[in-house]
């Protein structure tokens, strides 16, 4: 038992063994992040800021930033609501979610703080792509929209949605959508809204359907069944990360 136990913690360790935790502040809130450094960085020093989905930061974001920190990009996971305000359930999760999604002012800024913090670990400023997960792929367009200095924003299966009261500015990074196909907690309204502000912000914009599949389809712990609107798909996780891959090749 002691050997299978060692052999677990051995394998976690080695799985996060170029995570660093990176404390910084917003103000007087502390803000705990992690920073990935490549082994090889390209040749252009790029990074990749990742936003988690509403339960705060996870092994999932996590894990991708290991994983892109292994393809050669400096990648550092983004903390949004900050120590002592983190989520002990999906309830307290919608509630401080949604606060950010009717605060964009402190949610741009929370990111802004965090695109700082993966310059300052060594991403080149001129070669960055903000990527995020659900609420954190609402983020990663709002970074768009507030003029951030990236070079493209990618939503896995995001909230595309914004007050119909906000002017629209024009978009520069160009934008990646990441969408599933059955996403019921997405309306058809709220796409053809947002299509609409991408066209109206002479935006570079794509957006991709991933038949079958429903919210949270890159999330493994959210189960296999669709009727409950959030659910893994594997397929279409596989074909995301390899159109995210293919998009920042291209942006960078």
């Amino acid at each position: 038992m002691k050997k299978v136990l060692l052999g677990f913690l051995l394998l976690h360790f080695s799985a996060n063994a170029q995570l660093k935790a990176v404390t910084y502040k917003d103000a007087n809130q502390t803000l705990n992040g992690f920073a990935s450094q490549p082994k090889k960085p390209n040749a252009e020093k790029s990074g990749i800021l990742i936003l988690p989905a509403w339960m705060g930061i996870d092994n999932h974001s996590k894990e991708v930033a290991q994983q892109l920190s292994d393809l050669g990009y400096h990648a550092f996971v983004a903390d949004i609501y900050g120590e002592g305000n983190y989520p002990a359930s999906t309830k307290d999760a919608g509630q401080q979610a949604g606060y950010y999604k009717n605060n964009v002012a402190d949610y741009q800024r929370r990111i802004q703080l965090a695109l700082n913090e993966l310059i300052k670990s060594g991403a080149n400023k001129d070669k960055i792509v903000v990527i995020g997960y659900c609420f954190g792929g609402t983020g990663a367009l709002e970074a768009a929209r507030g003029g951030m200095n990236v070079q493209g924003v990618v939503s896995f299966h995001g909230g595309l949605g914004k007050a119909e009261d906000r002017l629209v500015a024009t978009i520069q990074p160009k934008v990646l959508v990441l969408h599933g196909a059955d996403d019921p907690f997405v309306p058809e309204k709220e796409i053809i809204a947002f299509q609409k502000e991408m066209r109206d912000a002479k935006a570079d914009w794509q957006m991709i359907y991933y038949a079958g599949a429903v919210h949270s389809f890159t999330n493994k712990s959210a189960g296999t069944d669709n009727s409950r609107g959030a659910a893994y798909n594997e397929l279409a996780d596989k074909r995301s990360f390899q159109h995210f891959l293919t998009f920042v090749k291209e942006v960078l």
